[in-house]
């Protein structure tokens, strides 16, 4: 297949190498000292095993009107890059060009082609003044969900941390020739991705996870282990987790996952830093109203109260505030060396 990966970040890069290197004609869309690496040297990916696979035959570009017309795009970018460039994914499209979105957290599309109450209510935290829906037919869409955990370990380079799931779905639960074809697709490349009939289901489970431990991590520099073994932060993330739940359910979802067990597979990930930890020590604005904004207004939709996810809520975005206006990143190296040089002067 045509696919073009709009993002070639960590996920977008380990599903690039894995997508070319399984035969599919792959186009990345990258920038800056990542996309020269790429371009000069290929793309690598370095398993936690230590095997390194390099993918050479691919394109990669910062342009998308460069990548020509597409059998799949494969949207990457973090949920607030997607409405800049919305209009732009059109030259990608034929008549029959499938959207897969890969997003954390609640996505725009939540309510497209979901016949239930509040069937095509736009979520305002996600898609302001519907720019996204606008421009991104929904008939084109399928929802994945991403579990692998990957970084950027330097430009050019993509390191696999742990997992291989992506499961995807049709916004309406219809067992497509389409959807079947791109789960192909991605078991062919080696991951695993069943078709499944209720994505917003899976969404939330992994939600349930991102919209606690993210926003803790970024705003105490703890990975998900620290945060999960700290019975402060344990009782904090169960606390916002159980009124996540209750959003859910009046949304009619229900978690195939007991909460606590759920909270024991983050402890098992490690000593692994949330995308938003790695987003903040690098300066980056974070995913807050994907992953928190959009439950904080599905609770006032659903008229349920959310005091802890509201108030974590609130802390991060003043976090991404500042880090705009201050121009600045908080970097958790940086206090390493500081007890570096205490030692040393203890000496």
């Amino acid at each position: 297949m045509r696919v073009c990966i709009v993002g070639a970040g960590a996920i977008g890069g380990l599903l690039g190498v894995k997508l070319a290197l399984s035969g599919n004609d792959v186009t990345l869309i990258a920038r800056g000292p990542h996309l020269d690496a790429i371009n000069n040297k290929g793309l690598k990916l370095v398993l936690k095993g230590g095997s390194e696979y390099v993918a050479r035959d691919l394109k990669a570009t910062r342009h998308i009107h460069e990548a020509g017309p597409q059998d799949v795009v494969i949207l990457a970018v973090k949920a607030h890059q997607i409405a800049p460039i919305a209009a732009d994914l059109q030259v990608l499209y034929t008549p029959d060009t499938t959207v897969v979105t890969t997003q954390n957290g609640i996505p725009w599309w939540y309510f497209q082609r979901h016949g239930g109450e509040f069937d095509n209510h736009r979520i305002e935290a996600v898609d302001p003044g519907g720019v996204i829906a606008s421009n991104i037919d929904a008939d084109r869409i399928i929802g994945a969900i991403v579990y692998p955990a990957a970084e950027i370990s330097e430009p050019g380079v993509i390191r696999h941390i742990e997992g291989d799931r992506f499961p995807i779905g049709e916004l309406d639960g219809a067992e497509s020739d389409r959807v079947k074809a791109i789960s192909k697709m991605f078991i062919d490349a080696g991951f695993k991705s069943p078709v499944i009939p209720d994505v917003r289901s899976e969404l939330w489970l992994k939600a349930w996870g991102n919209l606690t431990f993210n926003p803790i991590s970024a705003l105490t520099h703890s990975t998900l282990v620290d945060i999960c073994q700290y019975p402060p932060t344990r009782q904090l993330a169960t606390m916002m987790m159980t009124e996540a739940q209750a959003v859910a359910n009046k949304l009619g979802i229900s978690f195939r996952v007991p909460l606590e067990k759920r909270i024991n597979g983050a402890q098992r990930v490690g000593k692994h830093k949330t995308s938003m930890l790695q987003d903040v020590e690098a300066g980056k604005a974070v995913e807050a109203n994907a992953l928190i904004g959009a439950v904080v207004e599905l609770g006032e939709l659903t008229n349920t109260p959310t005091p802890h996810i509201n108030a974590v809520y609130a802390c991060v975005k003043l976090l991404s505030k500042t880090m705009v206006v201050e121009r600045i990143s908080i970097k958790g190296q940086l206090l390493e060396s500081q007890r570096a040089k205490s030692r040393l002067r203890a000496v």
